[in-house]
């Protein structure tokens, strides 16, 4: 499963194509120089064609090699400007969630700019008057406006979408609110279909210690509705076209630590291993 990174080192942009490690922290990286490449137009020229999107990041770009300590890691895609991206997704999209009364589309929800996305290691902001907070490991596609502004799929990868669970609890018109928290995301872009099933697990730590440990089981098959069909509604809306604009559409995710009994609180940290696909995030929650 071999996926794109962004970073900088020494303050200059470079970029990267490996098969992610749960202990990514400890390796070291090929990176190429990516001064002057546009990432996002290369993707949607090279179409699915992974020879030639690796010969456009590599051809005239010298490999050199870094300590994964040493460098900083990006959102994948993430525009210059955060305004360029837009960050929403859907809820309720599981089956484990979805009963009799399920809409004929899930509801869509926004959830912010491109600067809500925090990769692993920064702290995700929630509000300080937050009900109950509560963590969701989800699967996020990434989609790149053509020329034409309509959005393209290019890959995906995974997230944490922190939600007020409390708010929405109260009333189910708080959705909005409730989602405007900041969003983990992992910066490994896999070039390729959706995945199917993902699993993994959440430990949530407080104090130095394990305060909430569970399981999570997402992907395509566990969702409630044809994830076309999902996609193509949301997307068929030119008032989210713009050329370059970038979507990360988070797709839903399975009972969490509140649905536990978990009552999260301020300072504490959320490590997600999504074992499948070997990827960790780890995050710190800061109510501002």
């Amino acid at each position: 499963m071999t996926a794109l990174f962004e970073v900088s080192y020494q303050g200059a942009p470079y970029v990267g194509l490996r098969v992610p490690e749960e202990t990514d922290e400890d390796t070291t990286l090929t990176l190429h120089p990516a001064t002057g490449l546009d990432l996002r137009a290369e993707l949607l020229r090279a179409d699915g064609d992974k020879a030639a999107l690796t010969a456009a990041l590599t051809d005239g770009r010298p490999a050199i090699t870094a300590e994964a300590s040493a460098v900083t890691f990006r959102p994948p895609l993430l525009p210059p400007t955060p305004g360029d991206a837009l960050v929403g997704g859907f809820m309720a999209t599981h089956n484990v969630k979805a009963d009799s009364d399920a809409p004929a589309q899930p509801t869509w929800f926004f959830k912010g700019l491109g600067d809500v996305l925090k990769v692993s290691g920064e702290p995700l902001r929630a509000p300080s008057g937050a009900v109950a907070l509560t963590e969701e490991a989800e699967v996020v596609l990434v989609y790149v406006g053509d020329t034409d502004g309509v959005p393209q799929y290019v890959g995906y990868t995974f997230g944490n979408d922190l939600t007020d669970i409390g708010l929405f609890r109260r009333h189910r018109g708080y959705l909005p609110y409730a989602k405007l928290c900041d969003a983990g995301i992992a910066p490994w872009l896999f070039l390729g279909t959706p995945p199917v099933h993902v699993s993994g697990r959440v430990t949530v730590e407080r104090d130095g210690g394990t305060a909430w440990q569970g399981t999570f089981l997402t992907g395509t098959k566990a969702l409630h509705y044809g994830l076309p069909d999902m996609t193509s509604t949301l997307l068929s809306y030119a008032s989210l076209w713009h050329p370059g604009r970038v979507h990360y559409v988070y797709l839903g995710a399975d009972r969490a630590s509140f649905h536990h009994g978990f009552t999260m609180a301020d300072r504490d940290r959320i490590t997600m291993e999504f074992t499948t696909h070997g990827v960790r995030l780890s995050h710190p929650v800061h109510q501002v």
